[in-house]
């Protein structure tokens, strides 16, 4: 469903007479946000009107749909009911919405209401139809994206954002896979044997005069 937003916009427009007089017009714009709406309705009448312009108000409208006939331009605003059953509850509710369509008067636009309409699957109303001030209307068309702000320099796209992180992930994913092998290949690790000291000169030399005195020691049993 379209959100619609009602535009105000003053500016100095040139009269039959030739002589400038300041006009406040209201437009109605199809949009996501109060920014988006504000961004569009300066490129949308950029082209159109002469001089500066100022857009004193935006709010967010009540209308819930439009129908446009290429004859005239003229809008009028037709307040619609119906009755539905709550689901919840099991009661019936009535239900109001606000619909613009474009006719040469009053009547016109009830039958043109009424055709627009045919499809619905409940009996409605049409208790209130008036001429509408609003000047045009811009709907929400594919190429108007070129129109949109675009996003601030530092921000990416969610997508993106997305793609970055699974590459993260698949890299490493393959590093853990690839470590597990290499331990694999490897086996495990023996306990090396402790490396021998050498001895020192002194060491040495000790070790020597014990041998010595080895060998000049007497056998007791040689002496019995």
């Amino acid at each position: 469903m379209r959100t619609w937003f009602l535009c105000k916009v003053k500016y100095a427009k040139e009269n039959e007479q030739g002589l400038l007089k300041n006009v406040s017009e209201q437009y109605l714009i199809d949009a996501v946000s109060f920014t988006e709406a504000e961004a569009r309705i300066y490129d949308m009448l950029g082209s159109v009107i002469r001089g500066d312009f100022q857009v004193t108000n935006i709010s967010k409208s009540n209308i819930v749909d439009v129908f446009f006939y290429d004859d005239i331009d003229l809008w009028h605003k037709c307040k619609i009911t119906y009755v539905v059953a709550d689901a919840d509850s099991g009661k019936e509710k009535k239900v109001t919405q606000y619909m613009l369509v474009t006719a040469h008067d009053v009547k016109e636009a009830y039958e043109r209401i009424h055709e627009s309409l045919s499809n619905m699957l409940v009996t409605f109303r049409v208790p209130d139809i008036n001429e509408s001030p609003i000047v045009e209307i811009f709907p929400y068309e594919s190429e108007d994206e070129e129109l949109l702000p675009p996003p601030p320099s530092h921000l990416k796209p969610v997508s993106e954002v997305k793609a970055d992180q699974a590459r993260r992930e698949e890299v490493r994913a393959e590093n853990q896979q690839n470590h597990t092998s290499e331990e694999e290949e490897e086996g495990p690790v023996e306990d090396e044997a402790p490396m021998e000291e050498n001895p020192s000169e002194e060491e040495i030399e000790i070790k020597e005069e014990a041998n010595e005195e080895e060998d000049h020691t007497e056998d007791p049993e040689e002496d019995k």
